[in-house]
């Protein structure tokens, strides 16, 4: 019998229906949550671009999704360091047809969530397409079909302010990429419903002199002071600054509030400033670490001058520099420890909210199978055009979620006999990517174990035979150790692991971090498919 870890709230495999589950879960991997402390990152997982707002005692968060479907994945807290994983606002991407395919590093970027007149409110950039709102009463669902707010390329990183005036704004930033200007910060006013731009915007600040690469503003009010919380100096290396100003359109004064100073934590910026039911302030922010993805940071935050403070400010100049521990967010009480989820027993009659498609997924390409305890995925035909997999879109993938930590399998595999060349199995997938998968031949089912270096460039998996198998039932694992080392094994009682290959270094993808998950495809085009029936996945502390 399976051990029951979590049933997440309904993922779906295109619905944005959502069901209510038995138990939060907690991860064995890594849990910020230390008692009367807390550690960072406070999620050790590739939440990019985190946006936060408190409606009341509750606290919720979004961040960019790129590619993956389903997108904009929405969490909750009550005390800022414990998040639970409760949904996504984007079943599938728009447009449906043109994100049926891998479009790395495209889809959504950094989104702005909040909650205004009743209702939650997330808008989000699409650089290729424009500028989408949202809307939910409820924040784990269902939200509306997305609205165009402004069409256009190059328009990144939007957010929203109602004035004390009724007058609805929007801030937004642009990706030289698509607009060919970037560096700049422009303000514009909405329509009253905050559903539609009415002009071409007012430049409010430009850092191409101090701050290059400024992007991802945030619009708060506070004090009468109008205020944009922006990022500047790049991912890797940059640092967190705010502009203030009385009047909207500004002049806006200009302040470094947090940088790396002497941390180790690395481009400490880009995120939500929240405040406490008990009137403390804190800061939500991303950290590149590259294969791991950009993990989630909280710092506490202080008022001085009205100018704010992120992290701890050692010298007294109003720079603070981020934090490794800290005491605990006041919130006025103690919750239980709870995470995003990480296994998953396919038990229910849904995925675990932490899974996501490469694509926009077909409902035929996997369904969870309860009776049976399986999550049964098909076999679909790669296209001719594709060398490798970074552009098949069937794959199932969940986000690395610590530094050190082993997933495993258990996959039972019937191959279509009238077929050859049907495999399934277990992947990472970044730039790089390797694989541990069975696959069908004409004298049986073999284990195959391939890598596929630069795959984004079209490089070809190399692909190595470890072993023919007797039995279709097999366990596979990939263990990850600090520097995103991957040690692929096998087993076949689930008890002792043999290794498979070298280890392979992990890579991140394109503005994501390495990903772990499932694949089940064919070379062949047919009428009929063999299929993976995975009895479990699990994320568990290196053994």
């Amino acid at each position: 019998m399976k051990y029951f870890v979590a049933v997440g709230l309904a993922a779906g495999m295109c619905s944005a229906a959502f069901a209510q589950k038995s138990a939060a879960p907690v991860s064995s991997v890594w849990v910020a949550d230390q008692g009367a402390t807390y550690k960072n990152p406070i999620l050790y997982a590739d939440y990019s671009d985190p946006d936060a707002c408190r409606v009341g005692d509750d606290f919720y968060m979004t961040s960019s999704s790129f590619n993956a479907a389903p997108g904009l994945p929405i969490l909750h807290s009550k005390d800022l360091v414990n998040w639970e994983l409760i949904g996504h606002a984007l079943p599938r991407q728009v447009p449906i047809a043109h994100f049926e395919t891998p479009q790395h590093g495209n889809g959504v970027w950094a989104p702005a969530i909040r909650h205004h007149d009743g209702e939650f409110y997330i808008y989000y950039p699409d650089p290729d397409f424009g500028i989408y709102v949202t809307k939910a009463q409820n924040p784990a669902g269902p939200w509306s079909d997305p609205i165009l707010v402004e069409g256009g390329k190059g328009l990144i990183d939007p957010c929203p302010l109602w004035d004390d005036d009724g007058q609805v704004y929007l801030v937004h930033a642009y990706a030289g990429s698509r607009a060919g200007i970037k560096s700049v910060i422009v303000v514009k006013k909405m329509n009253p419903e905050g559903t539609k731009t009415l002009d071409t915007g007012v430049l409010v600040y430009d850092g191409h002199e101090t701050d290059p690469t400024i992007e991802g503003p945030k619009f708060y009010k506070r004090n009468g002071y109008y205020y944009i919380f922006a990022p500047a100096g790049g991912v890797p290396t940059g640092w967190q600054l705010v502009l203030r100003s009385k009047n909207i359109y500004g002049p806006y004064e200009r302040k470094v509030v947090m940088e790396q100073g002497r941390t180790d934590i690395n481009g400490p910026h880009q995120g939500a400033w929240v405040d406490t039911p008990t009137g403390e302030d804190w800061f939500l922010h991303f950290q590149d670490q590259g294969p791991y993805g950009r993990v989630v940071h909280l710092n506490p935050m202080q008022w001085k001058n009205d100018w704010p403070v992120i992290g701890v400010d050692k010298d007294g100049d109003g720079t603070g520099e981020p934090v490794h521990t800290y005491q605990k967010p006041n919130v006025g009480k103690t919750y239980p420890k709870v995470t995003p989820p990480e296994s998953d027993e396919f038990n229910d009659a849904r995925l675990g909210l932490q899974w996501q498609w490469h694509a926009n997924p077909q409902p035929y390409w996997a369904f969870p199978n309860p009776a049976k305890g399986v999550l049964r995925m098909y076999t679909m035909p790669v296209p001719d055009s594709v060398p490798n997999l970074w552009n098949v879109p069937n794959q199932l993938f969940q986000k690395f979620p610590a530094g050190v930590f082993q997933a495993t399998t258990k996959l039972t595999f019937t191959h279509n006999p009238k077929l050859q060349n049907e495999e399934a199995g277990l992947v990472v997938m970044g730039y790089d990517y390797a694989n541990l998968t069975v696959k069908s031949q004409e004298d049986g089912l073999h284990l195959m174990h391939g890598v596929a270096m630069d795959a984004e460039k079209g490089a070809p998996e190399k692909e190595t035979e470890i072993t023919r198998l007797k039995d279709p039932t097999v366990y596979l694992r990939v263990t990850v150790t600090p520097g995103a080392k991957c040690q692929f094994s096998y087993s076949t009682n689930g008890k002792r692991f043999t290794p498979v290959g070298d280890v392979f270094e992990a890579s991140e993808g394109r503005w994501v971090g390495a990903k772990v998950g499932l694949m089940c495809t064919r070379q062949a085009q047919t009428n009929d498919a063999g299929y993976a029936d995975f009895d479990w996945f699990r994320i568990e502390p290196v053994k």
